[in-house]
């Protein structure tokens, strides 16, 4: 038999690249103007690099079992942590879903050269369940145009235009053109005021409040899912040696393409004037009419949004089958295993659809289209950063309770590095959950106990549900072959 090409370091870490790099993300941290790097650089060093090295260990010490975080968490602290776990994995994304939808509807709106539409919440509605449900049934036909679609739409609609926009952002600069992120933003210039001082820009947060650094909370998520790539460490040669050299590698690439872009679309607009789901669109317009070059920014929207979509094609079908495995378990309901012909597990795909289009329903309700994308980014964030406490605690323990279980690769240090790295890594996320629950002091969130509330409930909701049905279950729900 011929023996398997290893892979290797820069491969690995293009796919943890790819996983986690989203242009959505650049105008939450623009809006930080210098600020973000504080916040990129909180995230890197509390969350993507402890996240990366614990998921690796726990990886390759149950490669075998598959069921990624349910199997880990499983392990350590028995079934209903580990279909917690699962579930949170799962629902968080189909949270996710309608606030990457709604960065794509905001890229169109540039395709029908009616950037007004991006703050249009109705506009924003629509297209969400439109292209969710478009997805969903091309999921449940077994087409294999979801491949396609993300293969290209990291290239054509990440890639490309995520290269673009810093060119353009350094000429700008080089040409001498006024820097807005050099410019204090007026909520640091009303503080400063008020103190008696002359306003400056701030490379860390203006900290009056919890309120002050809530968008910590948004940027930590967009450095979540690092823990899907950690299945590959045993394809490497040497695993103890490689993996952190991808990780750290990976680390510092996402570093530098988050802090460019985010410095690009904070170099044209005001940070009073970026809009979460458009900003990046702002910056694209502002700079190609400058440069004689508007007639591009149609195709540029086209680009985000296929970006975007070709994102949410590879994720729809994605999660829902670690549910799927947990359904074989007998962990929930027998009627959520069901598959169709092709193998799709249809009654999971239409119940995370609908779920898609109540919180959609948001865009309809509320007044502002960029609030309405940070109250589902912390329910969101909230969700997923519990799953990493659960997988930060099943590392723990099982380093000291099976310390003989064998690890392809193993964080170094002994109990003490695992406690250290983990332990990090569980401060950061703590911390970013805690503020997570706080408005953001530079959005208008209108009533600050609707957002708390909104927020709060969505995690005692998303949380209660995989506890009730475990407590629900029954024997004879596992009936279903494993194969």
């Amino acid at each position: 038999m011929a023996k398997s090409k290893k892979m290797s370091v820069f491969t690995l870490s293009m796919m943890t690249v790819a996983a986690v790099v989203s242009l959505r993300g650049l105008p939450m941290m623009a809006k930080e103007g210098l600020s973000m790097i504080f916040y990129i650089l909180f995230a890197t060093v509390m969350f993507l690099i402890p996240a990366s090295l614990v998921a690796a260990e726990l990886g390759g010490a149950f490669s075998a079992k598959g069921g990624g975080v349910y199997t880990w968490i499983k392990e350590a602290f028995g079934s209903r942590w580990g279909f917690t776990a699962i579930w949170l994995q799962w629902i968080q994304n189909v949270v996710w879903y309608p606030t990457v939808l709604a960065f794509a509807a905001s890229a169109l709106a540039y395709l029908f050269m009616d950037p007004s539409l991006a703050d249009n919440g109705v506009y924003t509605g629509i297209v969400i369940l439109v292209c969710y449900w478009a997805a969903t049934f091309v999921t449940m036909a077994g087409a294999d145009v979801a491949s396609s679609v993300t293969k290209y739409g990291v290239l054509l609609g990440t890639l490309l235009p995520g290269v673009f926009i810093i060119i353009l952002g350094a000429v700008w600069i080089v040409q001498g053109n006024p820097i807005q992120f050099l410019e204090p933003s007026t909520a640091v210039v009303a503080a400063e005021k008020l103190m008696d001082q002359a306003p400056h820009v701030r490379f860390f947060p203006y900290i009056t409040g919890l309120g002050s650094v809530a968008f910590l909370a948004g940027i930590v998520l967009l450095f979540a899912g690092v823990e899907v790539q950690a299945v590959h460490a045993t394809d490497l040669e040497d695993p103890a040696k490689q993996f952190p050299e991808s990780m750290f590698l990976a680390a510092a690439i996402i570093f530098g393409l988050f802090i460019l872009g985010s410095l690009a679309v904070a170099t044209v607009i005001p940070i009073s004037e970026i809009s979460l789901t458009a900003g990046l669109m702002q910056a694209f317009k502002q700079l190609l009419d400058a440069f004689h070059l508007g007639f591009i920014t149609p195709i540029i929207g086209l680009l985000a949004a296929f970006g975007a979509i070709g994102g949410v094609m590879s994720w729809v079908g994605g999660p829902s089958r670690g549910l799927l495995h947990t359904a074989r378990q007998g962990e929930i309901p027998p009627f959520m295993a069901k598959v169709n012909k092709n193998g799709i597990q249809v009654n999971i795909l239409l119940i995370q659809a609908v779920i898609v289009t109540i919180l959609a329903s948001l865009y309809f309700i509320m007044d502002n289209v960029s609030v309405a994308f940070f109250v589902l980014s912390a329910i969101t964030v909230t969700l997923y950063l519990v799953m990493y406490i659960l997988m930060y605690a099943a590392a723990i323990k099982l380093r000291i309770t099976r310390p003989d279980l064998p690890r392809s690769y193993k964080v170094p240090g002994g109990a003490f590095g695992m406690c250290l790295v983990a332990g990090i890594g569980l401060i950061g996320v703590g911390f970013a959950l805690l503020v997570g629950f706080f408005p953001p002091s530079n959005l208008p969130v209108g009533n600050p106990t609707l957002y708390v509330c909104l927020v709060a409930s969505g995690m005692v909701v998303f949380i209660g549900l995989p506890m009730l049905i475990h407590a629900m279950k029954k024997p004879e729900w596992k009936q279903i072959s494993e194969d």
